[in-house]
């Protein structure tokens, strides 16, 4: 489900994308901010500099590409059902993956986890599951977690990129 967006230039000069006009359903205002912020992050990392992009700017060791590989299992997990053994492995994307590989892993998952979600009509109802076995959450709670996680790590990314390279705005 696509959200409509609009880009504006602010006094500073730099592009920023406001919040999205959504319809005004729960589920269409829901995906309507998920879908933002995914952008958002995709495109904060999107043609970030090797080898910066992943080097950890923070004592954490926290690093952009890593932010975005974590959010590609997390909506795998949510919305595609797929288990994750260790978190905190998904911070660390292989050695070999381009910035480009992680972005398009990321918009793969996306993309999937938007097919599922195309086919849900009713906030209150379990997301579909593949794991058998295993309760899964309403679609409700698996959008507003996946808003909360997304936006969290987009303003770590916020930061991590314009300690890259400068480059700022959503």
């Amino acid at each position: 489900m696509p959200s409509t967006t609009r880009r504006t230039a602010r006094r500073d000069g730099r592009g920023d994308t406001p919040p999205p006009r959504t319809g005004s359903s729960e589920i269409e205002v829901l995906r309507g901010f998920l879908d933002y912020l995914r952008a958002s992050i995709a495109a904060k990392v999107d043609g970030a500099p090797e080898p910066r992009v992943r080097t950890a700017a923070v004592p954490s060791g926290t690093n952009l590409l890593g932010l975005l590989n974590h959010l590609t299992y997390v909506e795998r997990s949510t919305f595609l059902g797929e288990e994750v053994t260790d978190w905190r492995a998904t911070f660390r994307p292989a050695p070999g993956d381009s910035v480009a590989d992680v972005v398009a892993c990321y918009r793969e998952a996306v993309r999937r986890a938007n097919d599922v979600l195309d086919g849900c009509a009713d906030p209150g109802a379990p997301v579909p599951r593949t794991r058998p076995g295993r309760p899964a959450p309403s679609l409700r709670w698996a959008l507003t977690h996946l808003i909360e996680e997304t936006g969290r790590h987009a303003g770590h990314a916020d930061i991590l990129r314009e300690l890259i390279d400068g480059t700022t705005g959503r």
